[in-house]
């Protein structure tokens, strides 16, 4: 492929994304547009816009890497980071959407009247917000070096400086527009030349349609510890993701956060058609990228590969706007959930504070990124998932659902989760990769360190049961009787 339209990809994409930043910058005036829209944003535009930041490198990039690696063990990634949102439904949408908070931070210490837990909390959500951005960065640094040809750090800078730039200028109001765009921006990017792909293998009689998707998919013997602890992880991963939890305290009420729900879940359907079709396509065609340094260039090498001429040049270039869009929709909510949640911690909430903290929610994971090697996107991704499940997940879960949760016990879960599954994520990656009993353990933790997390939550709380915030009852009301409708003025 011709370098020069890597560079109008990229090119466009950036433009694209900070026309819209600023297009919406025109209706961010107040604190409660930067933080929450001000909640009034429909189902449709919210669901597109929650698409746009869930579909990171992991899932534009990495899903169809992992097939390409692994086989049919790595089709529990789609149908885990799916089926996730069906936990939201089911649990949190609706109840975190009528608590009226503007951060996870801000539920935590309204439900258990406690400084001690919002810290925690706070501090929580930073790191984890810290450590998804980081695959988003790494997985631009690939892009732009094998599309362009230039340095990799170039690719991270870019995305850190765009999102930084386009979430200080508009806030929360402002990315809304920007990520619905890019969740259609991401689906044609990776439709269409999926596709055409298509089309070019039904015209090659010599090619056996079987070759292109074999029934005996998986490698090896699968782990089965691994393969539960991995569902575990993203299923439940997702109830505490804090990019998309701040997206429901934007819906107008809790009817509105359930509709956009399913809405989200019919969305992340047919997009993961797609990255499965091309890692498929790859394991019968393109072997030689069977890699783990190669296989998250899949997605980007293989419409090159399989489709002549200018065309091909021309869908490589799409993939390319596509992956570029997906690192920066996933950015720029990562960087607004951790601004809001800096911004109110360290610099009293206002607007000026929010912009400081979106820069300085984006220059420590750059830095994290230049310096620290790359791993496999979906797999880098998936251990976040596993270490929010073992932390934000279970106070959230507990604090909707059980009125004896008690900030004391809140804490120590919090805690011990956080500390169990961050020590077996270092252990795991001083081991390195093995098929005994304790490197499975380690690799995947959530299996084990989400009961522990809950367990102890629990345990502590009816131990300290006296101590039940007095305010426990009125706001489970006020978290579970549903709004009454608006009725139209005649």
């Amino acid at each position: 492929m011709n370098p020069v339209l890597g560079y109008i990809a990229i090119a466009l994409v950036t433009a694209a994304t900070a026309l819209i930043g600023f297009f919406g910058l025109r209706f961010s005036r107040t604190t409660s547009d930067f933080y929450v829209a001000s909640r009034t944003v429909k189902p449709w535009w919210n669901a597109s816009a929650i698409g746009g930041e869930y579909l990171s490198a992991a899932s534009f990039l990495g899903i169809a890497g992992l097939i390409l690696l692994q086989g049919s063990d790595a089709l529990w990634f789609p149908i885990g980071y799916t089926a996730g949102y069906l936990m939201l439904l089911l649990f949190v949408a609706a109840p975190l959407r009528r608590s009226g908070a503007y951060t996870i931070p801000d539920f935590t210490q309204a439900r258990l009247e406690s400084t001690a837990v919002r810290r925690i909390t706070s501090i929580l959500v930073i790191v984890i917000g810290w450590l998804y951005i980081v695959p988003q960065l790494q997985g631009a640094a690939l892009t732009v070096r094998i599309t362009t040809g230039l340095p990799a750090w170039i690719g991270a800078v870019a995305v850190a400086v765009i999102v930084g730039v386009v979430v200080a200028a508009g806030g929360m109001r402002s990315i809304t527009f920007v990520q619905a765009f890019q969740f259609w921006l991401k689906l044609t990017a990776i439709a269409v030349p999926v596709v055409f792909m298509l089309l070019v293998i039904s015209d090659v009689p010599s090619l056996d349609p079987m070759l292109a998707f074999p029934i005996e998919l998986a490698p090896s013997t699968p782990d089965t510890y691994r393969t539960v602890s991995l569902l575990v992880a993203l299923l439940l991963g997702t109830l505490g993701l804090p990019h998309v939890l701040v997206r429901f305290y934007t819906n107008p009420d809790g009817v509105a956060a359930r509709n956009t729900t399913l809405i989200v879940l019919a969305l992340l359907s047919v997009f993961y058609v797609f990255p499965t079709i091309i890692g498929l396509l790859g394991r019968a065609l393109a072997p030689d990228l069977a890699e783990p340094a190669a296989a998250d260039a899949l997605v980007l090498l293989l419409p090159g590969r399989l489709i002549p001429g200018p065309l091909g040049d021309a869908m490589t270039a799409l993939v390319i706007a596509g992956a570029f869009g997906a690192f920066l929709s996933t950015s720029t909510g990562l960087v607004v959930s951790l601004a809001g949640v800096i911004s109110q911690e360290a610099f009293g909430g206002s607007v000026r504070g929010f912009r400081i903290a979106a820069a300085l929610s984006i220059v420590v994971p750059l830095a994290v990124s230049l310096l620290a090697s790359p791993g496999g996107l979906a797999g880098s991704v998936g251990l976040v998932f596993a270490f929010t499940a073992s932390t934000l997940c279970p106070v959230l879960v507990l604090g909707i659902w059980w009125r004896g949760l008690t900030a004391r016990g809140a804490v120590a879960g919090m805690v011990t989760g956080g500390s169990a599954c961050g020590l077996a994520i270092v252990a795991g990656a001083t081991i390195g990769p093995g098929s005994g009993v304790i490197s499975s353990v380690l690799a995947q933790p959530a299996a084990w360190t989400v009961p522990l997390a809950a367990a102890v939550m629990v345990g502590v709380s009816l131990a300290d049961y006296r101590h039940i915030p007095r305010g426990t009852d009125r706001f489970m009301r006020r978290l579970h009787v549903p709004e009454r409708p608006t009725i139209p003025a005649p």
